[in-house]
């Protein structure tokens, strides 16, 4: 703790976003960032508690009090270290994670100004990139045995990473054309830009964990054969759906059909007029209150949409830094405004969806109602009941991004392994991260045996 009066002395400081009219127009990431002086300043206010409840609330275990005194004097190089200790791939938490290590902050429960961890974990990985800190190993001692690991997100690729620095030769099989999973083909690239991702899957490949592309793989007992080892880090594939009358009409898409698209879009891919999904001069509403929806209106407005509505079943979180239901140190369940909101869009709670209106099988409007929620009185979930008319909402684009339905998984052979979204449901990326590395090591015990 280079600074004991930094907290005292000097306020939080985000990087803010580059201006409204200038990022809607692009898929450049949003976010900018702050000086090299701003930086260490920001990382000075750790206090490095007695008791760090970041570390507690981070899936990963990252030792932030440790690597911002590093930043905090200068060196970079031993921050890299002490957060790479813990977190395989800083620079993609550093951009996209929630931050629990920063709700849980002690400077958060005294005064909502917690640490800056995430920008300064982004920043710390940056630099350790730019100054060639990070070099692809070259002593890895091999030990003989393979591990196949199928899917290639951010638990894949914190598995794969790890098993392969064990001494194990790791392939990866990826049914898309890319690695990633969901850091590709689901977060757009104003969060994430995806040379990003390019540059960790480079160095992973130079240190010898081998990708196989476009292969969607069974693993059945033959497969796992082939291997002494199988995880499988697959994600959550399926999307939950809503079967109201009209689902069928052209412009109700599932919001990973959007996001996925505008992906490849970017990345060069072509399609059809048909094929293409795109907001450009359509009212547009998002059926979901969570990120994947933000995200959805992010892209509309790049793509040029007319107006963007948001809907949500259940209704309107706390408004403020504090959740009296989730006290500090939790994660408060509070009303999130990202930067997608702040481009513009009509936020609505306790809405339920009726029925896709539409005219010669195109989407022309949603039928939707207000309702509200009653305890029950058997307990469990409360009870939906109406409260106001139906009304229709205009709309020539749908999209559902109301999360996804956790995999269910047939009985494997004892070698393999499932980790990730695959096994707990969707979560976080950093939840993925550490289920990724808590797997490899039961494969480690296992195949040590």
């Amino acid at each position: 703790m280079g600074n004991p009066k930094a907290f005292l002395e000097i306020h939080r400081q985000e990087a803010g976003y580059r201006p409204i009219h200038d990022r809607i127009h692009d898929f450049g990431e949003v976010e900018q960032t702050l000086s090299t002086r701003e930086r260490k300043l920001q990382a000075s206010r750790c206090m490095d508690c007695g008791v760090p409840f970041c570390h507690w609330a981070c899936p990963l275990g990252n030792k932030a009090p440790e690597w911002n005194d590093a930043l905090y004097k200068g060196d970079w190089e031993q921050a890299y270290r002490l957060l790479n200790s813990t977190n395989p791939f800083p620079e993609f938490t550093g951009r996209i994670c929630p931050a629990l290590c920063e709700k849980a902050c002690v400077l958060n429960r005294f005064n909502h100004e917690p640490t800056t961890n995430r920008e300064d974990e982004g920043a710390i990985t940056e630099a350790a990139f730019r100054e060639g800190y990070i070099q692809p190993r070259t002593d890895i001692v091999r030990n003989g045995k393979k591990v196949a690991v199928i899917g290639a997100g951010p638990a894949g690729l914190a598995a794969a990473n790890d098993l392969n620095l064990m001494g194990f030769q790791v392939t990866v099989f990826e049914k898309n054309e890319a690695a990633g999973g969901l850091l590709r083909y689901g977060i757009p690239n104003f969060k994430l830009n995806k040379a990003i991702i390019d540059r960790r899957i480079r160095l992973l490949e130079q240190e010898g964990i081998e990708f196989k592309y476009g292969e969607a793989v069974d693993v059945n007992d033959a497969f796992a054969k082939q291997f002494d080892a199988v995880v499988i880090s697959t994600g959550t594939p399926t999307a939950r759906d809503l079967k109201a009358p009209g689902r069928e009409l052209k412009g109700v898409h599932f919001a990973l059909e959007l996001l996925s698209q505008q992906n490849r879009v970017l990345a060069g891919m072509e399609f059809s007029k048909d094929e293409r999904i795109t907001a450009k001069g359509k009212d547009v509403l998002v059926i979901g209150g969570g990120d994947t929806g933000s995200d959805c209106i992010g892209t509309a407005h790049r793509q040029g949409c007319k107006s963007v509505t948001q809907i949500e079943i259940m209704p309107k979180p706390v408004e403020g830094p504090e959740d009296p239901q989730n006290p500090w140190p939790e994660w408060p369940r509070t009303l999130k405004t990202t930067s997608s909101h702040e481009e513009g869009c009509n936020r609505r709670w306790n809405i339920n969806t009726l029925e896709f209106l539409g005219e010669n099988g195109k989407l022309t409007g949603v039928k939707v109602q207000e309702i509200d929620w009653k305890p029950n009185p058997e307990g469990g979930r409360p009870i939906m009941v109406e409260k106001g008319k139906p009304e229709i909402i205009k709309a020539e684009l749908v999209l559902l991004a109301m999360g996804f339905l956790k995999p269910e998984h047939p009985q494997y052979p004892d070698n393999v392994f499932v980790c990730g979204d695959a096994a707990n449901g969707a979560s976080l990326v950093v939840r993925a991260m550490a289920s990724g590395k808590q797997t490899a090591q039961k494969v480690a015990a296992y195949l040590q045996r």
